[in-house]
């Protein structure tokens, strides 16, 4: 059997993706999720082959909740975006299905699952996936980091400055410092250029974070 978790606020889509999904006796769902922390627990439980999952949710949504997940297993996402504003998941994700879902579609995505569930390693087209999920626009007002088995959710506007530390990116916040695994070069193509400045290649600051510059030699200022 393939294994599949239906991750979506609105009880009805559930509802029709399952319908749907009772033309296929070969898929398994092994739990629903009304939002992203439930879908979290869910994919860490059950390990399933593939997921349908929405975009917005209550507390985390879709995009941030793939961030979080360490092997995130192939996706078709359930949503009511507007086509174009999610044109750039088309090639990570298996599909997208857009709200209210007809059956014609729905049966043209899961001709594509086979293909991907079938690939040798596709861990490329997870980071890919990874990758988009979190350049969405979706995710330009804030975080999502996890610190000692706690998610938290940060503002950019409590963000002060990032710093480069090897494999990650430091986050020094009003509510402490955290970690994210991913690279300058990524908050500086995300975060809002005129909020957020690279003045270092290690660092990037918060203009409104900033309380004096100061000189410190020639052509060298303390921030």
């Amino acid at each position: 059997m393939i294994r599949t978790i239906l991750i979506d606020d609105e009880s009805l889509a559930r509802d029709i993706v399952k319908h749907y999904l009772s033309s296929f006796p070969d898929i398994e769902v092994v739990a629903e999720c009304s939002d992203g922390f439930e879908g979290l627990k869910a994919i860490t439980q059950h390990q399933p082959d593939f997921i349908f999952l929405d975009i917005q949710m209550p507390k985390i949504n879709g995009f941030e909740m793939l961030e979080l997940v360490e092997n995130p297993p192939a996706v078709i996402f359930t949503t009511a975006f507007d086509e174009y504003a999610i044109k750039a998941f088309e090639v990570n994700a298996v599909d997208y299905l857009l709200k209210p879902i007809e059956k014609s579609r729905f049966d043209l995505a899961m001709q594509k699952l086979p293909l991907r569930l079938n690939a040798v390693d596709d861990s490329a087209a997870n980071d890919e996936l990874l990758e988009s999920a979190a350049m969405s626009p979706a995710q330009h007002n804030r975080v999502v980091v996890k610190k000692n088995g706690v998610i938290k959710i940060i503002a950019v506007s409590d963000i002060h400055y990032l710093e480069a530390d090897d494999d990650y990116v430091k986050l020094s916040t009003t509510d402490g410092i955290f970690h994210k695994n991913k690279t300058m070069s990524f908050f500086e193509r995300t975060l809002d250029a005129e909020q957020f400045i690279r003045i270092h290649r290690s660092y990037i600051i918060n203009l409104a974070q900033v309380t004096k510059i100061e000189l410190r030699e020639k052509d060298s200022y303390i921030v």
